[in-house]
C-alpha cells in the first residue's frame, strides 16, 4: 500500500510538493521537492531561471535590450512579468507559475500576441546599406556593404527591429504561423537556439569594443613617446652660455625638437596622399618638356576664360597648401636669370 500526500496542482512556485512512500520493509521514503522549485544547492538564480522561460526572441517590446535583462528586473521586482508579447498568455502563465502569482493579462502597452512573423527583404530595393544587420539581435542578416542583404528565414525571430533603421523601406514581416499564436508559433529549441545566437553576438561586439580601444591607446602611447622621450633629452642636456649669435641655432633647433614625426594612421595617409600627387606632377612636367621638345606644346593658354582661370587659380591653391612647390615655366625661369644677371656696361660690348 502506498500512501500519497498532497500533491500541488496548480504548481505554484511558493509550495513545496511531496511525495511519501512506503518501502517494502515499511521505511518511509523522504519526502523531495518537486522539480520546478529551486533548492539550496541549486547554482541558478531566479533571474536564470526566468529568463529559461522567455522565448528569446530579443525584441525589446517589454521595455528593455533584450530577454536577459527582462529577466533580471523581473526577478529584482522592477518589472512586471506580463510585458512579453512573443510569449503570449502561456509565456505569462509559465512566469505566473514560477512566481507564485496570479495569472494575468499581457499588458496592452507593450503589445499584443500575434503569430509569429518572418522578415522579407525586397532584394531590388536593398541598397546594402548594412542598418538592418546592426539592428538584429540574432545575426538572422547576411549582406555586405552596398550589397544586396537578405534574411535567413530559419533564425529569424519576428523582433521587427530591422523595420525601421531601413532607409528605403524595404522590409516586411509576414507571418508564417497562421493562427499559432506566443509559444504555440515557436518551440523551446527554436528559443534556445536563438539564445546562443545572441549571446555570441553580444561576446562579438564586447571583442570588437576591446579591440578598438587599444588600437586608440597603443596610437596615443606612440603619440605621446615622442614628445615625452625629447623632454627627457631636453632636461638631460648641460646647459651652455649663451649668446646673441646663437639665437637663431637654438630657435631652428627648438623648431626641430617640437616637430613629432608622423606617429599615426593619419598622418601616415597624409604623407601618402602628398607623395602620389607630386609624383604625379613630375609626370606631367616631363610629359610637357617631351611636347615642348616636338613643338607640340599646350595651345590653350591664351584668351583663357574667367571659368577655366577660376579653376587653374583654385588648383594653385590646393597645391600650395599641401606644400607642394609651384612649377618653373622656361619663360620664368628665363626672366628669373635674365633678373639676376650683372647689367653689362659700354666697355664689355667693346670687348
Amino acid at each position: 500500500m502506498f500512501a500519497c500526500g498532497p500533491r500541488a496542482g496548480h504548481a505554484r512556485a511558493a509550495s513545496i510538493s511531496q511525495r511519501i512512500s512506503r518501502s517494502r520493509a515499511g521505511h518511509v521514503e523522504a519526502a523531495r521537492p518537486a522539480p520546478e522549485v529551486a533548492t539550496v544547492n541549486d547554482p541558478k538564480t531566479l533571474a536564470d531561471r526566468v529568463e529559461d522561460l522567455l522565448p528569446q526572441t530579443q525584441c525589446t517590446k517589454c521595455g528593455y535590450d533584450g530577454c536577459r535583462p527582462y529577466a533580471e528586473a523581473v526577478a529584482n521586482g522592477t518589472a512586471n512579468y506580463n510585458q512579453c508579447p512573443p510569449g503570449g498568455a502561456e509565456g505569462v502563465a509559465r512566469l505566473a507559475h514560477l512566481l507564485g502569482k496570479p495569472v494575468i493579462p499581457i499588458n496592452p502597452d507593450n503589445g499584443v500576441e500575434r503569430p509569429r512573423p518572418v522578415a522579407f527583404i525586397d532584394e531590388q530595393a536593398c541598397i546594402g546599406c548594412t542598418l538592418c544587420m546592426q539592428a538584429c539581435p540574432v545575426d538572422a542578416i547576411v549582406g555586405a556593404p552596398k550589397q544586396m542583404h537578405t534574411i535567413v528565414a530559419d533564425q529569424c525571430t519576428g523582433c521587427d527591429l530591422c523595420v525601421a533603421p531601413c532607409p528605403v523601406d524595404c522590409i516586411a514581416m509576414i507571418p508564417v504561423t497562421g493562427d499559432a499564436t506566443g509559444w504555440d508559433a515557436w518551440t523551446q529549441q527554436q528559443a534556445d537556439e536563438a539564445r546562443v545566437r545572441h549571446d555570441r553576438r553580444l561576446a562579438r561586439q564586447a571583442a570588437e569594443r576591446h579591440a578598438a580601444e587599444a588600437r586608440a591607446a597603443a596610437r596615443r602611447a606612440a603619440t605621446s613617446a615622442p614628445a615625452a622621450a625629447d623632454s627627457a633629452s631636453t632636461a638631460a642636456a648641460p646647459s651652455a652660455p649663451a649668446s646673441a649669435g646663437d639665437a637663431p641655432a637654438r630657435d631652428a633647433a627648438s623648431q626641430n625638437a617640437n616637430a613629432a614625426p608622423p606617429a599615426n594612421a593619419a598622418d601616415d595617409a597624409e604623407a601618402k596622399k602628398k607623395a602620389i600627387i607630386q609624383a604625379a606632377l613630375e609626370r606631367a612636367r616631363r610629359k610637357k618638356a617631351e611636347l615642348a621638345e616636338q613643338g607640340a606644346g599646350p595651345r590653350n593658354t591664351q584668351n583663357v576664360s574667367a571659368d577655366v582661370q577660376a579653376q587653374i587659380d583654385a588648383a594653385e591653391a590646393r597645391r600650395k597648401r599641401l606644400g607642394l612647390g609651384a612649377e618653373v615655366t622656361p619663360t620664368a625661369a628665363t626672366d628669373s636669370s635674365d633678373a639676376n644677371a650683372a647689367p653689362k656696361t659700354p666697355g664689355d660690348d667693346a670687348s
